[in-house]
């Protein structure tokens, strides 16, 4: 694509030259329309990644503040990046796209209601104490959801937030908090694993899971005094202020870790974190105080399952259950992480299998099912219905949000009390890691309680 930048304004914003160089790669070819979310559903140019290069080179080149239109298609897109994995030119559209929202929270002033949402969703689902909170007074007001729906502007959101809501909270974590889980036998490495934000509240079964499994298999797992949130949520909603100030807390925890007893890898459980904290090294690649200790960290992010295939478990006897894989779009397209979980899952005993359509995003994309709810639950009600088909005893994924968009997918379509496999039992959605840490030895995963023992 030909750019016509000024070169005094590249020369002078590292992120504008990084920006020109990405709309430079890209060569109109449309490839990436027919696995766009946004464009399946629209059909609208501009709803696809092509047609959003198009939006932001016209507002980044002429030096133009957001408008209410461009707002709208850029907000409309999921981050999925299944266009990336499509993209036959290498188009980093990623990057692109978030400077583009970094650009639009200087340059545009949304209405009233839409910063009220954004400054909320910023100020609890990072902090896992807020969010825990917010959790118990959202599972009093759930029954109220259909009438939080009439709520003037807010009321679609208001609406979404609440029927994501869980029933019941499980109880907090004795893994949670800094603190050192020791190897079991000869050390064979050590990590440090990212606790999260939502995810210990939601389920703290997956880190615990995580811990069992790698402490088993002789990995040593600390968990760092002053890490916290990645970043992700709010770097998506174009906060780059916050999410640097995320980002440089974990930095600062994981090198003094590196610094101290050494690392052999940052552990990661949740995908979208994972291609967050993996892109440390771009984000800070400027900064003089953090450009090294950035590239150190994305060099070390590892997702759990990239951990766990370097372990070799042993091959586990067949488990009699048959497995729908969902690839989160953080997994298979932001890491390109997209055979590694099936051959574990594989290997530990469960037959598993692929829905139709596994490179289009369920909705979830950290907030945007909030957001975005009603292009999020076409999304929902599409990915469900594919995962419906395989006939599967149980779902697994591996991120905390894709989670919690295919269980409420279930509900939805009146799966939430008969499994697919007329098991008799809730078609239950657990992390990967949970099964892996099962069939080498761990406890049941409390989703599958009620399947196993009918299965008995």
């Amino acid at each position: 694509m030909q750019t016509s930048f000024a070169p005094e304004a590249l020369a002078a914003d590292p992120q504008m030259a990084a920006s020109e160089k990405i709309l430079r790669t890209c060569v109109h070819c449309g490839f990436c329309t027919a696995t766009c979310p946004t464009y399946l559903l629209l059909g609208d140019e501009l709803d696809s990644p092509r047609g959003r290069i198009y939006l932001i080179k016209d507002m980044l080149e002429n030096g133009k503040p957001a408008t209410a239109d461009v707002v709208k298609h850029i907000d409309r897109c999921l981050s999925c990046l299944s266009c990336m994995t499509t993209c036959p030119s290498g188009v980093h559209y990623m990057h692109l796209v978030d400077h583009a929202r970094a650009h639009i929270e200087q340059t545009y002033t949304r209405s009233w209601h839409d910063r009220l949402m954004r400054r909320t969703l910023s100020a609890i689902l990072p902090y896992s104490g807020r969010f825990r909170l917010a959790m118990g007074a959202a599972m009093l007001a759930k029954p109220f959801a259909r009438l939080a729906g009439h709520v003037p502007a807010m009321g679609a959101r208001l609406k979404a937030m609440l029927e994501l809501a869980p029933s019941s909270l499980p109880t907090r974590s004795h893994m949670e908090g800094p603190q050192r889980f020791a190897a079991t036998g000869t050390r064979r490495k050590r990590v440090a694993m990212l606790s999260g934000c939502a995810q210990p509240v939601l389920n703290p079964g997956i880190n615990e899971a995580a811990i069992r499994v790698l402490t088993r298999h002789g990995v040593e797992v600390i968990l760092p005094k002053g890490e916290g949130c990645c970043g992700a949520l709010v770097h998506h909603m174009g906060d780059d202020h916050a999410s640097h100030a995320f980002a440089k807390a974990n930095i600062d925890a994981w090198t003094a870790e590196i610094e101290g007893d050494g690392l052999d890898a940052i552990v990661i459980t949740t995908s979208g974190c994972g291609t967050t904290v993996k892109d440390y090294g771009f984000m800070f690649r400027t900064d003089p105080a953090y450009a090294e200790k950035a590239a150190r960290i994305s060099a070390l992010a590892k997702d759990v399952s990239e951990v766990l295939e370097l372990l070799e478990l042993a091959p586990q006897p067949a488990k009699n259950l048959t497995v729908a894989y969902h690839s989160a779009c953080s997994m298979q397209h932001g890491q390109q992480l997209k055979d590694g979980p099936k051959r574990l899952l594989k290997a530990a005993g469960f037959t598993v299998r692929e829905p139709a359509e596994g490179h289009i995003c369920c909705g979830s994309a950290g907030v945007y099912n909030i957001l975005q709810p009603e292009i999020a639950g076409r999304l929902r009600a599409r990915k469900t219905a594919n995962i419906a088909r395989t006939k599967p005893d149980l779902v697994a994924t591996g991120n905390i949000g894709c989670m919690t968009q295919i269980a409420r997918g279930f509900a939805e379509m009146g799966f939430a009390e008969k499994g697919f496999a007329d098991s008799g039992a809730a078609t239950p959605v657990v992390h990967t890691v949970e099964l892996i840490d099962w069939a080498t030895g761990g406890p049941v995963p409390a989703a599958l309680e009620g399947l196993v023992a009918a299965r008995a």
